[in-house]
């Protein structure tokens, strides 16, 4: 059945060219060959303006336009997962509606209260490449985790803000499982070493135990870490933990990308553990390569930074290739 979408006046196709130009930049999807995943942290995805452009006094402010082309992006990637999916889900269905029948996706439920913000975590993927394999799940704090996130004492009562979710997946016989998560913001960044701690000794013992099953363990999301190296890094890497070679000197934001860019900055990563405690590696995925993908200045470019952060997003996507020979 036909769409509307499938008919963008010509201000939506020209942000589609000059996107396009920027996609090229990930490597096409090859049968068999390799594996693109991404993360993004879209910005307050939940409702959807149903017009093409949005105008003053229309809420919310993304729109058709918008969809059409946050859809341009995931359909680059077989699997993205996605940090601040809400609670009203009409702009994904509209992305969906976008990307087509072949597209499926997975979510959580609702994290309720202020500091889980209403959010869901999501993957959305492209089931001519990849299939779930089975597992499905949101991260709780076992009692027995040396954390401050759980001791028998207080483990059912302090847990993470917004759960991880993982994900099992199968891509032309290789077994994958992704983690995604949206790290507590806080009112300072102390307030988030703590479930970054936790989160990092939970997906240690995890990857200890699923090494005996030949399965990979990869993390990615927003993990809210201000600098390279400050005690937020250091949390997070504290076990063994090491982030896609490339990504080191790739803007995550809108306000880190521009005038003087801060590309220290780190909040948004992709990691896995590289080697075992006996030297062997965890990852029967081969590495390829990494990016991200900067669209400010390529569409919308009417838009102030702060309106384009509401039609698209405040933060970018970032991606990885893996070979799966």
């Amino acid at each position: 059945m036909a769409s509307i979408l499938d008919h963008p006046p010509q201000a939506v196709r020209d942000d589609l060219d000059r996107l396009n130009l920027l996609l090229d930049a990930v490597p096409p999807k090859s049968t068999g060959d390799n594996l693109l995943m991404a993360t993004w942290n879209i910005r307050g995805f939940g409702s959807l303006t149903e017009k093409w452009e949005s105008q003053d006094g229309d809420s919310p402010r993304r729109d058709l336009h918008a969809a059409v082309l946050i859809a341009a992006v995931l359909d680059r990637f077989d699997v993205i997962a996605v940090q601040e999916v809400k609670a009203n889900l009409r702009a994904l269905r509209h992305v969906l509606k976008k990307l087509g029948p072949d597209y499926g996706f997975l979510m959580t439920d609702v994290t309720y209260g202020d500091p889980g913000n209403d959010e869901r975590l999501a993957y959305i993927y492209d089931s001519r490449r990849l299939k779930p394999s089975g597992l499905a799940c949101e991260l709780v704090v076992p009692e027995d985790l040396d954390t401050p996130y759980a001791t028998p004492a207080n483990a059912f009562q302090r847990q993470f803000v917004r759960t991880p979710y993982a994900v099992s997946f199968n891509a032309s016989g290789k077994t994958f499982v992704l983690v995604t998560l949206h790290i507590v913001y806080g009112e300072k960044g102390a307030d988030r070493v703590a479930e970054l701690t936790a989160i990092a000794k939970w997906l240690r013992n995890w990857a200890e135990s699923m090494d005996d099953y030949g399965q990979n363990l990869i993390c990615m999301g927003d993990f809210n870490i201000d600098r390279h190296g400050d005690p937020l890094w250091q949390a997070f890497t504290s076990t063994g933990l090491v982030t896609a070679p490339g990504l080191e000197k790739v803007p995550r934001t809108l306000s880190s990308s521009v005038e003087k860019p801060d590309l220290a900055s780190f909040f948004d990563q992709i990691a896995w553990f590289e080697r075992r405690r006996d030297g062997k590696p965890y990852l029967s995925l081969a590495f390829r390569q990494s990016g991200g993908l900067n669209f400010q200045g390529v569409v919308l470019t009417h838009l102030t930074r702060t309106q384009l952060s509401w039609r698209i997003s405040d933060h970018y996507p970032l991606w990885v290739e893996f070979g799966l020979e």
